[in-house]
């Protein structure tokens, strides 16, 4: 099978890197399995692509959709939802309130920012 190379977003390839970790896949199969995925549902008949346009404007109930079609818009408000989770940034929001807080750094270790300290 001949590749072609291409340029994938980070968090998509970290996302293909870990699941397909799951599926002893690496994170070039993963999307390649993704990517046929998403071929044959958008090739289903069962899969109304107005219906599901309509659903993720917010104009068509979600429940009407069949289970196919559900699917497929859960996949986008899983995308939208983690795409707005990687732009958000409390710091500065959390620094004004004068209060400690928590968080795991990249590799799951707990810090602790205290206020005014450079870490914070």
């Amino acid at each position: 099978m001949a590749t072609m190379p291409t340029r994938i977003d980070r968090a998509l390839f970290e996302a293909a890197k870990a699941a397909g970790e799951l599926h002893s896949r690496s994170a070039a199969q993963q999307l390649d399995h993704w990517a046929r995925v998403g071929r044959e549902f958008e090739a289903s008949p069962a899969v109304t692509h107005d219906e599901i346009a309509r659903v993720l404007a917010g104009q068509a109930s979600y429940d009407a959709l069949t289970d196919r079609a559900q699917a497929f818009v859960r996949v986008s408000w899983n995308q939208q939802t983690a795409e707005r989770i990687d732009t958000l940034d409390f710091a500065d929001q959390l620094r004004a309130t004068g209060q400690p807080w928590i968080e795991a750094d990249a590799d799951g270790v707990v810090v602790v920012h205290e206020p005014g300290s450079a870490g914070a």
